[in-house]
């Protein structure tokens, strides 16, 4: 198993497949994209399939998410989630996308075995998207989301992060909106993985001001810690229920002491939280013709490593060189 020196398992495993994406959000990357990875420095489908099912079968991984970049395009993907869900055990897949192209592959996802989709939407007013993400999709991700719902990829998670000046007064509408879609949405705090380094903690939407902007329109009454567990949201029950609404607070309220994952990047790097500053490379060894053993022990040394934290509080912080498309969400 995936342990750490203060007792933490990792059993969940969140895998980059690329660091393109086609939308330029404003707290991602700047309006000119970044310099992509090489293809040769890419895991292929092959090598990404062979440390899936090392993780599964040989470090107790139950849970795997497919992200990015835009993990939709990547050519292979529907193929890794087939040959993945043959796997035995059978680890449970989702994937995390910004849903555009969701409409035309949600079927055939589906199909292969995927079981749902987290999909990020931050507004739904479509000029405030097109300002957020530079570019004109709103539509395309409204129609994505429904496919996936069709599809039966359900729950379908709608990821939204709440930006100063733009889109901050939004979180009331969004949870209605969700609530009727039948949707389960979660508010993540902007957290300091931009490319461009801008990130600043005095003009974020915090957590504390999201809840008390629901709360002029719903009551909330805290689902509670035994139900939470390890997941990093914490959840409230909207107006007595069956619906819920998620914050994932990681800058303001860290889950640290409860994180169950690893996370592998598109050019093969384990990265044992996502604000880590080191990297193990696990690309190399599997071009040396390593055996399963070989690459499951360095998994093992990298996790064992991991820090109690991710540092966010400490004066001394400083924000990861690579952004959150380089080593996905």
């Amino acid at each position: 198993m995936l342990i750490d020196t203060y007792g933490r398992v990792a059993t969940d495993l969140r895998v980059s497949l690329t660091d393109r994406c086609n939308l330029r959000c404003t707290y991602c990357m700047p309006e000119e994209g970044l310099q992509w990875l090489a293809k040769p420095d890419l895991l292929t489908d092959d090598e990404i399939v062979r440390l899936i099912r090392i993780a599964v079968t040989d470090l107790g991984v139950t849970e795997v998410r497919f992200t990015g970049g835009e993990p939709l395009l990547r050519p292979g993907l529907v193929g890794i989630v087939e040959r993945c869900a043959a796997l035995e055990p059978r680890p449970r897949m989702s994937l995390t996308t910004n849903g555009i192209g969701l409409k035309r592959t949600a079927a055939a996802l589906k199909a292969a075995g995927l079981d749902r989709v987290n999909v990020s939407l931050d507004t739904l007013r479509p000029e405030v998207f097109k300002t957020l993400t530079r570019r004109d999709r709103h539509q395309d991700v409204l129609d994505g989301m429904a496919a996936a719902r069709d599809a039966g990829l359900t729950p379908v998670k709608v990821n939204a992060v709440l930006m100063p000046g733009l889109n901050a007064d939004e979180a009331p509408d969004l949870l209605a909106w969700a609530v009727e879609q039948e949707y389960e949405l979660r508010f993540i705090e902007q957290m300091p993985l931009d490319a461009q380094h801008g990130w600043k903690r005095d003009g974020m939407i915090t957590a504390g001001d999201i809840l008390e902007s629901l709360r002029t329109r719903f009551t909330l009454t805290p689902e509670g810690a035994d139900e939470r567990g390890s997941a990093p949201a914490e959840r409230w029950v909207v107006d007595g229920g069956p619906h819920t609404v998620g914050v994932i607070a990681s800058v303001t309220r860290p889950f640290c002491r409860a994180c169950d994952r690893t996370r592998l990047t598109a050019d093969g790097q384990v990265r044992t939280c996502l604000f880590a500053t080191e990297e193990t490379d696990l690309r190399a060894t599997l071009r040396s013709d390593a055996s399963d053993a070989e690459v499951a022990a360095l998994w093992k040394r990298a996790m064992w490593g991991k820090k109690a934290g991710s540092g966010l509080d400490d004066p001394s912080f400083l924000q990861p060189d690579r952004p959150m498309s380089a080593i996905g969400g």
